[in-house]
């Protein structure tokens, strides 16, 4: 005989409708809420790409504004969030952000401090404060640290130079540094840079010289100084080198220049030949105590392979065009001076 059912209790009652629509909303409502901060987290929200400096003391708000500003992001909203929710200070930097970065790889990457390096490139430089400031321009340290090197005496003495020669370790090149480099750190890669040029085959060459080196970047600064024509160096070198080698004055004008303390003058008069200055090389037999700019590495390397030749005298053309008439007598260098002498004349250069 069959049981009837009529007396079951109702363990699970059957839920009205308005329940399961609020439930339905409710679970719509968090697969929309948790795909919104998805896409907060994981969608690209870099739109351009944009270099970005953090400064020291930077707060949230001021980061927010340095993108907000330049309108870079995509959606400002996620990246306010996930910075907050990281709870972590930015750090100072340089930071390249590029086009398609999610907002979590951008916080990530301000977060932990994972900079971009960039190139700073310095050539060209006569004195100190000229690299100095150039040097300063691609940094966050400032002119006055990167000039406050050259006074340092622990230091100096620290990477084996005096005052006269520290100049020499700073060789002109573009190096990939990070915008924090602080100017202690500048010197420390200087000094690195410094030791892997010297090797092994150029510290040869220098001794086979007979010259120190910080006497051959001296030399070079001289050569430098005496041309642009990369061509030439050698052969001028090779004069500069003759003249150490048999005791004579070098007479080199750039070193009159240096010690007037006027590179400027276009024309050296006996007036200048009389400065009282190690540097005078019309009055001081020898190198003077230090270079008188920071040469290129490719004139150093002119020095060390210089031209062999018995030219002891060198005078500009006098067509200008930034060559050199050589001789080995002093009567054929006194008709090419006189060449030169008349066609400055004739231009009113005085």
């Amino acid at each position: 005989m069959p049981i009837e059912n009529k007396n079951k209790v109702m363990v699970f009652p059957k839920p009205n409708k308005f329940i399961i629509i609020v439930v339905s909303v409710v679970f719509a409502l968090a697969i929309l809420r948790g795909y919104q901060l998805y896409r907060y987290i994981y969608a690209p929200n870099v739109k351009n790409q944009y270099i970005l400096f953090v400064y020291p003391g930077f707060t949230y708000d001021q980061v927010f504004y340095e993108l907000q500003k330049s309108n870079v992001l995509s959606n400002y909203k996620a990246f306010k969030w996930v910075l907050k929710k990281k709870g972590l200070p930015v750090k100072t930097g340089r930071y390249m952000l590029k086009t398609g970065m999610t907002t979590n790889q951008l916080v990530n990457k301000l977060n932990a401090g994972f900079q971009d390096p960039l190139n700073v490139t310095f050539n060209n430089v006569r004195t100190k404060e000229e690299l100095a400031g150039k040097i300063s321009k691609y940094l966050i340290t400032d002119s006055i640290s990167i000039l406050g090197l050259f006074s340092n005496d622990s230091l100096i003495n620290h990477l084996g130079f005096t005052k006269t020669t520290f100049q020499t370790m700073f060789l002109p090149d573009t190096y990939e540094l990070y915008w924090t480099t602080s100017a202690y750190d500048f010197a420390a890669r200087m000094k690195t840079e410094y030791d892997h040029f010297w090797n092994e085959n150029r510290s040869r060459k220098a001794k086979i010289l007979n010259l120190s080196l910080p006497e051959i970047t001296t030399l070079a600064s001289i050569v430098q100084a005496e041309t642009v024509k990369k061509d030439e160096q050698p052969r001028i070198a090779g004069l500069y080198l003759n003249r150490l080698s048999r005791g004579i004055l070098l007479q080199a004008d750039p070193t009159v220049k240096y010690a007037v303390g006027d590179f400027t003058l276009k024309r050296i008069l006996n007036v200048h030949l009389q400065t009282d200055s190690p540097y005078n090389t019309y009055k001081y037999v020898g190198l003077p105590p230090g270079p008188i700019n920071f040469p290129e590495t490719s004139t150093i390397d002119a020095v060390l392979y210089a031209e062999k030749h018995n030219y002891l005298y060198m005078c500009a053309k006098e067509d200008f065009s930034g060559y050199h008439n050589f001789a080995v007598s002093f009567e054929e260098h006194s008709r090419n001076a006189a060449k030169y002498r008349t066609a400055l004349n004739k231009m009113g250069v005085r």
